[in-house]
Parts: C-alpha cells; sequence; structure tokens
C-alpha cells in the first residue's frame, strides 16, 4: 500500500484547502496531520509553489508562543548564526539525526515502560518478591559464611591461647 501525498493548497486570503477532503482546514488541522504522520505538501493556489516549510514554521511559531517553549531563544539565537555560515548545509541534516536518535531513545524508553505497565500488579509484586527472597537468600549464605569462618579461626585462637596459658601454668 503506497501512501500518497496529500495536496494542500493555500490561496491569497490565507486560507487552506485539503484537496483530498475538498475542505477548507485550519493550521491547527494541518498540525493533526502531522501528528498523525500523514504526508502532505502544501502549495500556493496560485504558482504552485511549495509552502509546506513556511506553514510547518507558522504552526512552530505559535505552538512556542503557547505554553512552555521547546526552543529557548539561546537556540534560535545559535540557529540563526547558521544562516549564511559555511555549516549551514550541515546543520540541517545534524539535527535531523539528533533528533532522530531522541526519538528512538524516546520510543525505546515508552516500550520499556509499557512492558512494565502491561503486567498485572500481582505480576509485578510476585516479580519484586521472587527478586527480594533471592537477594535474602544470598545475603544469608554471605552472613552465614562470614560467621562460620571467624568463628573457626577464634575457637582455633581460644584453643591455642588457652593451651598456652596452661603451658605456662605447667611450667
Amino acid at each position: 500500500m503506497t501512501q500518497t501525498t496529500r495536496i494542500i493548497k493555500k490561496y491569497p486570503n490565507r486560507r487552506l484547502y485539503d484537496t483530498e477532503i475538498s475542505s477548507y482546514i485550519t493550521l491547527e488541522d494541518v498540525r493533526q496531520l502531522v501528528v498523525d504522520g500523514e504526508s502532505f505538501e502544501i502549495r500556493d493556489a496560485k504558482n504552485g509553489d511549495d509552502l509546506t516549510r513556511s506553514v510547518l514554521l507558522q504552526i512552530i511559531a505559535e505552538d512556542e508562543g503557547k505554553g512552555q517553549p521547546m526552543l529557548s531563544p539561546q537556540l534560535l539565537t545559535q540557529i540563526i548564526r547558521f544562516y549564511g555560515d559555511s555549516l549551514q548545509g550541515f546543520m540541517g541534516p545534524y539535527l535531523e539525526r539528533s533528533l532522530q536518535v531522541f526519538l528512538d531513545q524516546q520510543q525505546q524508553f515508552r516500550t520499556q515502560l509499557n512492558s512494565l505497565l502491561g503486567q498485572t500488579p500481582w505480576a509485578i509484586f510476585n516479580d519484586l518478591t521472587e527478586r527480594n527472597l533471592d537477594l535474602w537468600k544470598t545475603m544469608q549464605r554471605g552472613f552465614l559464611d562470614a560467621a562460620a569462618r571467624p568463628a573457626a579461626s577464634s575457637s582455633d585462637a581460644r584453643y591455642g591461647s588457652h593451651n598456652a596459658a596452661g603451658s605456662n601454668k605447667k611450667s
């Protein structure tokens, strides 16, 4: 099953028209398409120019104005400084790879968390109990081994000193 690219036309009055559903949509609708993983392009209705990046930047700008922003002024300043720099061509791919690594780690964390939360409370409790019991047995073995060693050496020392003391009395 191949996914076709959805075409959204942007008219001079700034309205967005989704050709797939034959209806006008809002920036929030476009944002939802992004969240849903839909493939789309936004084209100028008059000349067909690709406006996807500028609309996505507009959505980011609006989202940054709400709640807690993701992009600090320092980060934005550093990004702006890369425009016109000889390394500008490397910055985009670098940011994409860095974000992909972050997303991969986030997915791995979510998978691990879901596998933990997917267990019943009793299964989690049983696992914890088994681990604690194993730790307790190991700790007891360690105590018993440690207690057995000094007891043997202290009894040897006791008999040795008693014998030494006894030999002193005899002399």
